[in-house]
This record gives C-alpha cells, structure tokens and sequence, in this order.
C-alpha cells in the first residue's frame, strides 16, 4: 500500500469528528411546545439503591449517595422522598420539663405529634390559674375562719403558758424584764427588792458595801438559776407552738388547695394518657403545694412623699417565680402532615445536635436550665429523614463522631456546644430515642476513604447510591434532555430554544459525557449552559436562542477561566516554547498533553526528543531521573523496552542506550499517553529517518505494538489545532489518534470545518507501524519467513542499526578485554624483575 493510499486509509472524515444529530431536527419549532421534564433522567442504578435504603426499615441501612457535583444528588433524593413517603406516621412532638427532684436532669416527655404545644399551653393555663385561684381561697370568709380558729387555739395556750409562768415568777418575788444586749433585747429575770427590780450585779455591789446580806444574795442566785432555766423551756414550749400553729396553717393551705389542684391537673390527664405525664403532674403538684407563698401577693411600700415611703400596698405574685413549671416544647409537629425531610445546609455541632443556651438573668449572672435546651436537625428529622453533605459533616469539629454515636446508638444527648465559648453545662437531659434516615452526599473518593479507615461508616451506612456522570446517548434520553431544557426555560422565563440552540446544547451535553454515545448527566450544567445563553440572545435582540448564541456563551464560559491556556500559547507563538509545525527532523516528535483544571482543561503540544547510543543502560527517561515523572509514565517507557527486545532482541543482545524527555517542562509529567509518540521518536532516532514535524501524535502503546486509547482527545487535537492554525495551516497538518477513540471524538466547530476544508487532518490507527509510516512516509516494513524485513522500510534500518549498536559493543568488549589481559601479564613480568638500581 502506497503512502498516500495509507493516508487516505486512515484518515477520518468530518462527519466522524462530532455528533450530527437526527436529520429531521429535534425540534419542530422551539423547546416551548415541549412537555417539561421534571421526572429523573437516567440513574437507574442510583435510584435502585435509594429505594431500597428508603423502604427497608431495618435500622442502619443509612444512605450514602456518590457522585459528582452537578449530577441531580440532591433534586433526585428530594422526588424519591416525595414519591415514596407523602403519607406515613407523624412523629411525635418532644418535651422537656422540670424534674422537681433532680432540676440537673430535666426530664423528657413525648407526646403525640401537635400535642406538644397543647400540652404547654394547658400547663401555662393551669398555673395563671392559680394564681387568680390560690390569692382568692386564702382571701375566702370560709379559710379565714378556719385559720383564726388554728391560731386562735394555739395562741391561747401559748398565752396560759406564759400567764402561769408570769404567776409562779411573781410568787417568787421575781419580775420578767427585757434586757439590751447590742442592738437587740431579750427577756431576762430579776429580784424584786424593796418593790423595785434589781440586777443581780447591782446586788453583789451592795453585799461587798455591807448594805446587803450575802446569804439572801445566794438564795436569789439560785432562785435565778432554777427560774431561767424553767424560763428558757417555756420559750422553746412557745417556739413549739409557733411552728406548729406554722405546720398546721400549711396543712390546712395545702388541703384546701388539693381538691383545686388536682381538678386542674386531672382535665391534663384526660387529654395526655401517658405514664410521664401523670409522673410530672404529680410532681408538679406536690411542688405548688410546698411553695403556695409563690401565689400569695406581693406587700410593697408605695412610693411617697420625698424620702419617706408610702403605705404599703398588694402586687400580684412575681412572674419570675413560676418559670420552673414552664414547658419547653423541643419539637412541635402540629404543622407536620408527613414524614419530616431536613436538608441540614450548615451541619455545626449546635445546628445537628441542638445544645443548652446560656442566658444572663438580670443580676449579670449566666446560667442554664431545662428552659433553654434546643433541638437540632437531628431532632428535627426524626421519624423522617435526614439530607447531609458528607464534606460538611466531616470538617465541622465533633460532628462526624456524634452523628456516628447517635445512630449507632438510637439515642442522642443534647449537650452544650463542646467548642463554643462558654464551658459545659452540668445539665444532663435523658436522652431522646431516635429513629431516622440518614442520607449523606458526597463524592466517591470520599466514600472509599470512609469504608476502608471508618468500621462505623461500614455498620451504619449499608447503602451506597452511586450516580452516574454520564448517561447512554439514547432517543428517549434525548427527549427527556430536550424536556430539561424546557423546564429550565419555562420555571426561569428564559427566551425557548429552536433546532440549532437545543443541538448546540445536547452536542456540548455529549462532549461533557466523554463520547458520541453518552450525555453528560451533570444536569446544572447544563442549566446554567442555557441561561448564559439566554443572555446572549436577549443581548442581541434575539426571539429564541439559537445555536450562536449557545456557541457565543459556552465561548465566553471558556475564556473566563482560560487564561493560563492563553498564556501557553502566547508563549508557543512567541517562540518561547519550541514548537515545530513544518519540516521534518530525526528523533524529535509533537507529543500531546491535557492540563486539567476544576472548571476547563486544555490540549499543547510539547516537543519530545529522543537520542539514542551504544550501551547498555537501556532507555532512560530524563524525567524519571529528574523526579519529574509519574508511575503510570515510567511504567509507559519500561513497555517501550519490551517492545525493542520482542521484535528486534531475539537473535542478539539489545544493546543500547537512549535518553527519551519532553523538553521545556518543568512540571512533571504522568500518564502514558505519550508512550507510543516516544517510540516513533525512538524508532526514529535508531533508524535516521526524520519525522514530519507537522503531525502530532497521542496514544499509549502495548508491548505489542498495538494503540490504546487515551483520555483528553478533544483537547489535545484542538490544542494542536490552535498551533498550526497560528504558525499556518499547510493543508498537509493534522493528529495520529488510536482508533479506539473515535467515538470520544466531539470536537470544536472550528476544527470539523478546518477537517472539511482539507486544511487539517485526523488519523485514527490500530498500530504503531501505521503511525511511523504516517510520520515518516516510509513503510514500516513486515517480516519475511525468515524474521527479515524489506531492506529500507523502518524496521529494517532500526534492526541494522541495532545490529551495528550490538556488533560495535561486543568489539569494544573484546578490545577492553585484550587491554586488561595484556596490563595483568605486564603486572605479572614486572613482579618477578629485579629492581633497577
């Protein structure tokens, strides 16, 4: 086969370089007589696997859905949810409130969805009953009357007990009297002599004077000491009676106020059958009653004339004092009419978890109590179902870990925030039980780093719902994108899309899924894809949005984060980066190389040279000697190896050595896409045949000469493309590609009609003899039955010459050999010589 039939052979036509399209168009009119799309596009294998994780009702069997950004994670989940669980139980509303005994425990109650609020407002009625209720039965006639009765009894035998007391000290000659002892008086006792009281001191003076005899002052002494001593019992006999009179004007305080109570309380009863409930009623109650002061109005001074205070007057009791029987309603779920979905956007500790508020009180003092413990989203979505993004949740400090504890034990803790500013509160809530679904969005490195280094993450989410980033290129997937695209422009009020505007769409929605027979399922981008273009075509007057204007924005997408591609090939024009695009030269090729970046990656080319020696270090890999390569690369240089010594090594040694870089790169390189342009380089070298400096070549190459596909060929053709097109386009230019990448092909416009003009060129070849003959013009030369090939083809001269490297290194060796055994006999005559004086 001649050259130029080899060319022709392998060249590929323009319509194989993009996707056509149906002839009959996709669209009558505009997008707007399409029905909008709002059903899931592909991702059968997700959705399968979500519904599962959905239905099964077995715990654990949390979700974890992979994918990357763009591809209709979190919309898809949102339609499950709503297809699968409209209708369902309503989970129940969570309380907390006082514990009476232990206030550091608050206790939990659950009540029946919407009867959370009820319950606080039927608590918060029973006490501003009270205190309308409690101030008028002590006020009542009735409890008066029963209360003078107590005290009037108790205060009459109070008062005999004094009278006898008084008696019996008067016999005695005795007087009570009061006595100053510092800012107080007590009572005290003295003799009476000559009708007038007397202290016992005054009267030890008058003994020591002789005016007094000293026998009677002893008697009286003792008198005294026997008199205080009943007197001081009589006092505590008097005290007893006070705090009875006290315990029994409670009693009769807490019996009239029972029945009240307890009415009360049993109407709360009636509406909450529930084992807490009556539990906290009755401690409740038995709190009211040991605080009925609380109730009682307020006596304060009034305010009067300049300093002096006014009369007093009646306040109703101070609020402050029953905010112990409030009731803090957690969750309330009376506007809940199916199973709760939250999709936490900011999952801190505080937002998930809840915590205990500290509040300052109106002295400046900080505290906490029952009353100011929150729920999170946690709480929120229980009974239901829980959206997270799994990033957030791991770099949020304690989260990962508390989530984890929660679901694996059924329970969670609510705790002041652990890395807030204020130190923990000794406040432990019981705990809340918990029954919910997880569903945790991330991509899928992280979900491998979690399943291989996190046991938990295994045990509590089973299920993985891996979406796809590209879907089959199919008739109904076409339609149900058109019906996307609808969607957008009917919910957006952006302008319809005619034929060549949805064409312009799907053929870039193809070239973001990699290959003629997929679509790209990242579905925003696409949105956001049309409404730039929406943009465009109302920028220029435009009724519809057409496929210029789709050309027009994703251009304007492009040169947005493009700078550094510009940069590169200023630079190539310039000269900086030597490029060569006409001529040909020996051992010296156009590689081609993606540079990926988040949002755009780009094709160059980059010039590899290839020198090649007598030796036996083999190939050496400047880059790999540098550190400047990767794995996959060093690995592509050692097939080039096996690939010499399978077909050019069988019948004599490979000897040889040859030094491969890519020159001006000071990067590092990866990947072995350039492996087989490294070995036309090398076969190159070896056999002095130059290569057309106007072809750039990709594919990686087996050890058996056979072209593997590669990724980036859009990229790299249009990278190359762009070179020639700003050094001149020869006609005779173009790009070797593998077969096997046809179907990746979706190429530029620009390109597809430079192909259609002849200007520019693309090859698609099978192996690595149909690319040096390409590059060289020269055949490349098949074995005869005796393993020899056709004298002048490309493998004839690169055997010759390995055969030329082999003989002139076993020459060498065997002259290198002669040296050293003729310097040992020399060594060994000289040895037995007699030395020369």
């Amino acid at each position: 086969m001649t050259m130029r039939n080899l060319k022709e052979e392998l060249r590929l036509s323009w319509e194989d370089l993009c996707w056509l399209g149906p002839p009959q168009g996709l669209v009558e009119t505009t997008t707007a007589e399409i029905q909008p799309q709002h059903e899931i596009i592909g991702q059968e294998r997700a959705v399968k696997a979500i519904k599962l994780g959905l239905v099964i009702k077995s715990k654990w069997y949390n979700i974890y859905v992979a994918g990357i950004n763009g591809t209709g994670r979190t919309a898809t989940v949102k339609k499950l949810l709503e297809e699968l669980h409209s209708e369902g139980p309503i989970p129940n509303d969570l309380c907390y409130v006082n514990n009476f005994k232990n206030p550091d425990q608050p206790r939990l109650l659950i009540l029946e969805a919407g009867r959370g609020a009820a319950f606080k407002q039927q608590v918060t009625d029973l006490i501003g009953s009270l205190q309308k209720k409690i101030p008028a039965i002590f006020e009542s006639e009735e409890f008066q009357s029963a209360r003078n009765e107590i005290v009037s009894r108790h205060m009459g035998a109070q008062k005999a007990l004094f009278k006898n007391f008084e008696n019996k000290v008067s016999s005695e000659n005795f007087m009570m009297v009061q006595v100053q002892v510092g800012p107080f008086t007590r009572p005290d006792l003295a003799p009476v002599i000559v009708g007038n009281p007397m202290k016992i001191e005054q009267l030890e003076a008058l003994v020591e004077e002789g005016k007094f005899s000293a026998e009677e002052l002893e008697r009286l002494k003792s008198k005294y000491k026997e008199l205080s001593m009943e007197m001081e019992k009589i006092f505590k006999e008097a005290r007893d009676i006070d705090k009875t009179i006290q315990e029994d004007l409670e009693k009769l305080s807490r019996e009239w106020v029972q029945p009240l109570l307890r009415d009360l309380t049993d109407a709360i009863r009636e509406q909450h059958k529930s084992d807490a409930v009556n539990t906290y009623l009755d401690e409740l109650e038995a709190d009211i009653v040991n605080h009925l002061d609380r109730f009682k109005p307020r006596i304060v001074p009034s305010p009067g004339a300049g300093e002096a205070p006014g009369p007093p007057v009646l306040l109703p009791p101070d609020p402050s004092q029953f905010t112990d029987y409030e009731v803090n309603v957690l969750i309330d779920n009376s506007d809940t009419k199916s199973p709760p979905v939250v999709v936490e956007t900011a999952p801190t500790f505080r937002n998930l978890f809840g915590t205990i508020e500290r509040v300052m009180d109106r002295h400046g003092i900080w505290f906490s109590d029952y009353r100011h413990i929150r729920g999170g989203s946690l709480l929120k979505a229980n009974g239901g179902f829980l959206i997270l993004n799994a990033y957030d949740v791991l770099t949020e400090p304690g989260v990962w870990q508390g989530l984890k504890r929660s679901l694996r034990n059924g329970v969670m803790d609510i705790q002041s925030d652990p890395f807030g500013f204020f130190f923990a509160s000794a406040l432990k809530p019981e705990k809340i039980p918990i029954n919910l679904r997880v569903i945790m969005i991330g991509d899928p490195d992280l979900y491998d780093l979690l399943h291989w280094y996190d046991e938990d993450f295994r045990k509590i989410f089973k299920v993985k719902a891996d979406f796809d980033y590209q879907l089959p290129n199919t008739e109904g997937n076409l339609q149900k994108l058109l019906g996307f695209v609808s969607r957008v422009c009917s919910e957006e009020n952006l302008l319809p899309c005619d034929d060549s505007g949805v064409r312009a769409i799907a053929k870039l929605a193809i070239r973001w899924g990699g290959r003629k027979n997929k679509i790209s399922a990242q579905f925003e981008r696409l949105a956001d894809l049309t409404r730039e273009s929406d943009l465009e075509a109302r920028s220029a007057g435009a009724t519809v949005i057409s496929s210029q204007h789709v050309e027009q924005a994703n251009r304007n997408r492009i040169e947005r984060v493009n700078m550094i591609e510009d940069k590169i090939q200023e630079l190539i024009e310039e000269g900086t980066l030597m490029i060569d695009t006409q001529g040909f030269r020996v051992g010296q090729i156009n590689g081609l190389s993606v540079y990926a970046f988040p949002e755009f990656s780009f094709g160059r080319p980059s010039r590899i040279t290839v020198k090649t020696s007598m030796g036996k270090s083999g190939i050496i890999s400047i880059e790999k000697e540098a550190e400047l390569s990767g794995h996959t690369y060093d690995k592509g240089v050692l097939i080039l190896a096996g690939f010499l010594r399978d077909r050019f090594a069988q019948d004599k040694p490979l000897n040889l050595t040859a030094s491969i870089t890519f020159e001006q790169s000071y990067s590092g390189v990866d990947g072995d896409s350039a492996s087989s342009t490294e070995l036309y380089g090398l076969m190159s070298s070896l056999s002095g045949t130059p290569i057309d400096q106007g072809i750039a070549v990709t594919g990686s190459v087996n050890q058996h000469g056979e072209i593997q596909p590669i990724g980036g060929v859009n990229q790299k053709i249009e990278g190359f493309f762009k070179v020639c097109k700003a050094k001149g386009l020869t006609g005779s230019q173009g790009v070797i590609i593998p077969r096997r990448n046809v179907d990746d092909l979706m190429l530029d416009q620009e390109v597809v009609e430079a192909v259609k003009r002849g200007e520019f060129h693309i090859w698609a070849i099978d192996h690595v003899d149909q690319g040096i003959e390409l590059l060289t013009g020269v055949p490349a030369g098949e074995p005869d039955e005796n393993g020899e090939y056709p004298e002048g083809t490309i493998n004839y001269l690169v055997n010759l010459r390995l055969e030329e490297l082999s003989r002139g290194m076993k020459e060498y060796e065997s002259a290198e050999g002669r040296d050293e055994e003729e310097g040992k006999k020399e060594e060994e005559q000289g040895g037995g010589a007699e030395p020369v004086p």
